[in-house]
């Protein structure tokens, strides 16, 4: 009698941690065409995104970080130090979006990878480094492909993704931590920032002297429960991502899943010149992508059709629609209005259209009378024409916004975009009907100065009032103006013939912050 096969080891798991360390510099110079060393370092670059207090630098170059430029500090006070900063605004949601597309990439290493944010990828290469040759090779790879790509990167690969997320922040280039090694042994040289701690823990364990991964294992474990037992996420709370670095306790990710966008295509055998023939490719399209949404139970809201031209150009013309559709005969009136302007030239030899956006869109049976009436006329519809013919930006609606301040009581948005209707939003008082588009100052007369006025004078003419009402208190934003912004004082007046209008008082005498109040107009009244 044979004895059973031996059933073989499982495999020890083994994470690549990829960390862009110039992300949004990268991604800038990239979108510009410079390369790297090159015109892109020589002056001094930095990209600034917006804060309470102004502008705030969120990216520097080499350059920029040699004259003193510092990722966090204001604008101003770079300035101070740079006067030749080249400024550029960032775009965290870009880099979110290439960092997405940068996790896909780098499946080509391993099964599933993880977004790490705001510049770091994870990748779960277990049971793949022998498709490479080994692990060095794998690790030679990634640095390879990842400098193809104009990136800055780092990489390493260790058994948890804890401990490699640690070597690419703060241990050598490419550096491999072996399965059946001590991580403890090996890692505890690193600074506790190696732990993905946050900002306050860290500067609670260096005064405390915890200044390296090993001094935090010469701490009897008590003591560190005791003093973060009210630390709730991984983050704050050491022995937590002490346990996730040895592997002690799960990690769990969330994987980056790619959704294959419906396209279609013709690859026409003789080149197209003529307008009527492309009409009828874009028409076939457009029924080949009716049914390939339909088998996904879905709806376009963007679609791109693209030519390829003999000569090699490509011509790209996009679509955006205000509900999701799939009706052809509706895709093929709108792509007519954006062909007007197309110079086939020697000829279109390939079209292809792609719904790069889509949202779910159930079957439903039509009112057949109803459709007979309206002759496929929609909402929907109407106002994607309207955008195709006026622009995007020239077809919107106002809606509510939760702030106080009447500039920024209402915000556009797309027209058939849900308008939220929380309680907050509608607890204002009653507003004019007309707003000026920004208010103008106007010389008031009063009796004292927090009393109600009594007369003004705007655009050269003279108003006595006859009513007034208020003051309506407004308190500025203090999360996002400056704390010298003064408060403003509204009043709704009538003058002697009958007009209302709508007047503030900013600021209040001896408030510390400004001289005496100034008056302003700012809406009407019917």
């Amino acid at each position: 009698m044979t004895p059973p096969p031996s059933l073989s080891p499982p495999l020890s798991r083994r994470v690549l941690a990829i960390w862009c360390a110039h992300l949004a510099i990268d991604r800038w110079r990239l979108a510009e065409g410079c390369d790297r060393g090159r015109d892109a370092d020589a002056a001094p670059v930095v990209l600034v995104g917006e804060s309470a207090h102004g502008p705030r630098i969120a990216a520097v170059n080499a350059a920029a970080q040699a004259q003193g430029a510092v990722v966090g500090t204001m604008l101003a006070d770079a300035r101070a130090l740079c006067p030749g900063l080249v400024v550029h605004p960032a775009d965290p949601a870009g880099d979110l979006a290439f960092l997405e597309g940068l996790a896909l990439w780098a499946q080509r290493w391993g099964p599933w990878s993880a977004l790490d944010p705001p510049d770091g990828v994870i990748v779960d290469t277990t049971g793949a480094a022998h498709l490479f040759g080994g692990e060095q090779a794998l690790v030679a790879d990634a640095l390879r492909l990842l400098q193809r790509r104009g990136l800055a990167a780092r990489v390493a690969l260790a058994p948890t993704a804890g401990a490699a997320w640690a070597l690419a922040h703060h241990g050598p280039q490419g550096a491999i931590l072996a399965g059946g090694e001590d991580v403890a042994r090996r890692l505890g040289a690193l600074p506790v920032a190696a732990l993905r701690l946050d900002d306050d823990v860290l500067l609670l364990l260096r005064r405390l002297g915890l200044k390296r991964i090993e001094d935090l294992a010469s701490v009897e474990r008590e003591n560190l429960a005791r003093r973060f037992r009210n630390r709730r996420s991984p983050a704050a709370n050491p022995l937590v991502r002490l346990d996730q670095l040895l592997g002690r306790v799960p990690e769990p990710a969330l994987p980056v899943i790619g959704v294959e966008a419906p396209m279609v295509q013709r690859r026409l055998m003789e080149p197209i010149r003529h307008r009527s023939l492309l009409d009828r490719v874009v028409a076939d399209l457009a029924g080949d992508m009716a049914r390939a949404l339909e088998g996904r139970g879905q709806g376009a809201r963007r679609l791109e059709l693209g030519l390829w031209k003999v000569d090699g150009e490509v011509l790209v013309r996009r679509l955006e629609m205000a509900a999701a559709s799939r009706d052809p005969a509706h895709l093929v009136r709108l792509f007519a209005a954006r062909l007007d302007d197309v110079d086939a030239g020697f000829g279109i030899e390939l079209v292809r259209m792609r719904a790069s956006w889509t949202e779910p869109l159930a079957l439903a049976q039509s009112d057949l009378e109803a459709a007979a009436e309206n002759h496929g006329t929609s909402l929907a519809a109407c106002i994607d024409r309207l955008t195709v013919r006026l622009g995007p930006q020239a077809v919107r609606r106002p809606a509510p916004q939760a702030s106080h301040l009447p500039e920024r009581a209402q915000r556009w948005q797309p027209p058939l975009a849900p308008v939220k209707t929380s309680q907050e939003e509608f607890e204002f008082h009653h507003r004019p009907l007309k707003l000026l588009d920004r208010p103008e100052s106007i010389a008031v007369i009063y009796a004292a100065p927090d009393g109600l006025p009594r007369v003004f004078g705007w655009r050269g003419r003279r108003h006595v009032i006859a009513r007034a009402e208020g003051p309506e208190r407004i308190a500025p934003e203090w999360w996002r103006e400056r704390s010298s912004v003064r408060l403003r004082d509204y009043y709704r007046i009538e003058d002697e013939e009958g007009r209302r209008f709508w007047i503030y008082r900013h600021g209040i005498a001896g408030d510390g912050r400004g001289g005496m109040p100034e008056w302003f107009i700012q809406g009407l009244s019917a």
